[in-house]
């Protein structure tokens, strides 16, 4: 029998062996028979920055920088006119362009996505002086800048979709994760500012601005799985870093709100919610995004909530079943802890590679 890559692959994918030692095995045989050469195995993705002292400092000054651009935007500042807040928009991302380039080049990958982040950012304020200066901005709604992070109005579509665009376009060019924020965020920002659009903005429906949240939830955490899985079997390394972190962080954000504030009155809808986050928990143990057991966890503790305070409240043995039940999941996960080689090897075969826990 011949031996294949797809062989090692699929043995890795069992967990008969990692990836380093299919990798190793083919490489060692390709060697010895090179008439059939084949392409490596993707290596493992690249993990993320550590949690150290300077890359707090990085990101923290990155954040004030960031929010000095966009939150902390003042009508004083809004005072030098729209011709003046376009220059220097412009001449900001000309400066954070430069900056990124020139800590991209020495490695400085942390710094360097900050900046160019930065300059994503800075996109609203240059689209908004520029519609301003040129009388394009539509008439109504708010006139000032730094309503765009608090006020909701389909006026900001035109900021949101250039933001989106450039953003893009940015992140082709640096290829660093962190540049993926101000698009999630922004993808937040039009779930709200679309609803105000299709409301016509004459009046305000609570109900169809929470469907639309629950909507642009579910496209967000669609578009990170194909991110997600695009990166992880992406044979270049720039490309195997965790791009999809931010969509899946605000896409579950938009989809639990959503979720969680459908008001319904029937005891069978609210265990249909429960089941929905209990999935959650266990779709984000099974692809490794804590994201989803953090939200899916809170769900089944809201639940658990309902059912104390209003379904069983005179209950004497609910207390003790439920305590009885928690311990139980402890015991779980002791269980799972002792096996969880085994366990990941047998849930592997039906996990898709390109979500497979990043190691």
């Amino acid at each position: 029998m011949e031996l294949r890559l797809q062989d090692l692959k699929d043995a890795a994918r069992e967990g008969l062996l990692t990836e380093t030692q299919a990798q190793t095995l083919w490489q060692r045989w390709s060697h010895s028979t090179p008439a059939h050469p084949q392409p490596p195995l993707p290596t493992a993705p690249t993990a993320g920055p550590s949690f150290g002292f300077v890359n707090v400092l990085y990101y923290f000054g990155g954040l004030v920088a960031i929010g000095a651009m966009s939150l902390f935007m003042t009508l004083g500042f809004q005072s030098l006119g729209a011709g003046a807040l376009l220059a220097i928009a412009l001449a900001y991302m000309v400066a954070c362009f430069k900056v990124a380039d020139h800590f991209k080049v020495r490695g400085l990958a942390v710094p360097a996505g900050l900046l160019a982040t930065l300059a994503v950012f800075l996109v609203p304020l240059a689209v908004w002086s520029a519609q301003s200066l040129a009388g394009l901005w539509p008439p109504g709604g708010s006139d000032a800048f730094s309503s765009y992070h608090t006020r909701i109005d389909w006026r900001w579509l035109t900021l949101e979709f250039a933001t989106l665009a450039a953003g893009v376009v940015m992140l082709w060019r640096y290829r660093l994760p962190f540049m993926v924020m101000p698009l999630a965020l922004t993808l937040w920002y039009m779930s709200m500012d679309v609803a105000n659009a299709l409301l016509d903005d004459h009046s305000w429906e609570w109900t169809f601005m929470r469907d639309m949240s629950l909507v642009f939830g579910i496209g967000t955490v669609a578009v990170a799985l194909w991110v997600d899985v695009r990166s992880r079997l992406s044979r270049t390394a720039e490309w195997r870093q965790d791009f999809a972190f931010w969509l899946y962080m605000f896409g579950t954000v938009m989809f639990w709100c959503g979720l969680s504030l459908r008001d319904s009155d029937s005891e069978l809808g609210k265990f249909v919610y429960a089941l929905i986050n209990l999935a959650m928990v266990l779709a984000g143990a099974a692809i490794g995004r804590r994201v989803f057991t953090v939200f899916g966890a809170l769900g089944v503790a809201l639940y658990l909530g309902h059912l104390s305070h209003e379904v069983f409240q005179d209950s004497l043995l609910f207390p003790l079943a439920l305590t009885l039940l928690g311990l139980g999941v402890v015991a779980l996960g002791v269980w799972w802890q002792r096996h969880e080689v085994a366990i990941a090897a047998r849930l592997a075969r039906y996990v898709p590679v390109g979500l497979q826990p990043r190691s």
